[in-house]
């Protein structure tokens, strides 16, 4: 998280954040609030729309008949919530003209999903990921777009998990491998240097 983060050009970068919606806002997380989670990302969605850097917003949420959620043997079972507007984004997170909103099935965001084919197709290369939980849905995002030849800029103060230790060894032992641990800070002054660096006129 030391050097700084090469220039970020904006035609070419997404912001993809995960999860930002009330069942998942709502938790406990560490080592930071969900709510201090959604303020950083908010910051960074407030810099990147007048770059021109796409906006993906990515949800969870499954079919009334929850027909589509996994059913597997498991030491650890999980259910989905079920009370009423869980899978809606926080109002920070509202989608506006232009932005992208996926919904996924399961903790990564581009299986099942037309993520990729959103990213591609506009020539986006290049993700800046946050969201809760760090070491689920960022993790297993992160893991997939790492396998599909993404360059990943992993936000740090931009997430959170259900623990510090689960947080630390996500940012500390598997981003490292995958992309460029930063800070908002990190980014925002990477997106002010590519803006001043973008011909006029």
């Amino acid at each position: 998280m030391n050097r700084p983060l090469p220039r970020l050009d904006p035609a070419a970068t997404a912001l993809v954040l995960i999860d930002l919606q009330h069942m998942v806002v709502s938790r406990d997380t560490a080592p930071r609030p969900a709510m201090e989670v959604v303020r950083n990302c908010s910051r960074l969605v407030t810099a990147a729309r007048p770059l021109g850097i796409l906006v993906v917003k990515v949800r969870v949420a499954f079919e009334p008949d929850r027909g589509d959620v996994l059913r597997q043997d498991i030491d650890e079972s999980y259910s989905p919530s079920t009370a009423p507007g869980w899978h809606e984004l926080v109002e920070e997170m509202q989608p506006a003209e232009g932005d992208v909103v996926v919904t996924k099935r399961q903790w990564g965001a581009f299986y099942g999903t037309n993520l990729d084919l959103e990213l591609r197709r506009r020539g986006r290369t290049t993700l800046v990921l946050g969201g809760i939980a760090t070491n689920f849905g960022v993790e297993s995002t992160a893991r997939d777009a790492w396998e599909r030849n993404y360059q990943l800029v992993l936000v740090e103060d931009a997430m959170a998990a259900l623990s510090s230790g689960a947080h630390e060894f996500a940012v500390q032992r598997i981003f490292p491998r995958l992309g460029r641990v930063c800070t908002v800070a990190d980014v925002l002054a990477a997106w002010a240097g590519s803006a001043a660096s973008t011909p006029t006129g």
